[in-house]
């Protein structure tokens, strides 16, 4: 997928809480999207995107709209 075009915002408490957990800031979280292994379309404009950092799986979930080209990124989970 390609997110040139898009403007990533994440929601307040993913900014506050899960970026600085991760050490990342707005172009650390656009590379992750990028680097996705794997992205599902879980609703009409809802995606879950998996990535690999720091020897972990990270599942950012995201909305995208189409029409003000932004990707607003919801929460994120940890796997294995």
């Amino acid at each position: 997928m390609d997110y040139d075009d898009y403007k990533i915002r994440p929601l307040k408490h993913f900014a506050l809480t899960w970026m600085r957990k991760l050490g990342m800031d707005s172009d650390g979280l656009k590379k992750a999207l990028v680097e996705a292994y794997k992205i599902d379309k879980v609703g009409k404009y809802k995606f879950e995107s998996y990535t690999k950092m720091k020897g972990k799986t990270i599942k950012l979930i995201y909305i995208k709209d189409e029409e003000y080209k932004d990707i607003f990124v919801i929460t994120r989970a940890e796997g294995k």
